[in-house]
């Protein structure tokens, strides 16, 4: 679960894994010790990032494949970043699969409004955690109209 910091601030542990290798063992052409996953600590939850942020390290550690790269609005000002793919995040009970964008060195993790959204989950600023949002038969986070 989340960690409490400073005022404002919300820190989770996530798992990241290639879902890329998981569809290879899932086919017959890897086994489950091959496949790529790291657990991250103290990550920040961050709600001016879209979605999943990583230092390229950690890209290369995953195996995550290129997708594309794109303009990006940073505090410096516009740039270009890379897109990965496959990246499968699980963390308070869930799990999806999202593009992930990479951070300049030295820059640590951040978990964007992307895959908050589509996990049902939002962060709590005064409790500085996590709140998972009911995903029941009778009361859901996911809406069609």
């Amino acid at each position: 679960m989340a960690r409490k910091i400073e005022m404002g601030k919300v820190l989770t542990k996530i798992t990241v894994t290639n879902r890329a290798d998981q569809v290879l063992v899932e086919r017959g052409f890897m086994t489950e010790a091959e496949v790529r996953s790291l657990t991250l600590e103290d990550v920040l939850v961050d709600t001016g990032a879209t979605t999943l942020c990583l230092p390229a390290p950690m890209i290369e550690a995953l195996g995550l494949s290129l997708l594309k790269e794109v303009p990006v609005s940073t505090a410096a000002g516009i740039s270009t970043a890379r897109v990965f793919q496959d990246a499968k995040i699980s963390l308070c009970g869930r799990e999806g699969t999202f593009e992930c964008l990479e951070l300049p060195g030295g820059r640590e993790p951040l978990l964007g409004v992307i895959p908050l959204e589509m996990l049902g989950l939002e962060p709590d600023l005064q409790n500085q955690s996590l709140r998972v949002l009911p995903a029941g038969l009778s009361d859901t986070y996911l809406m069609i109209y």
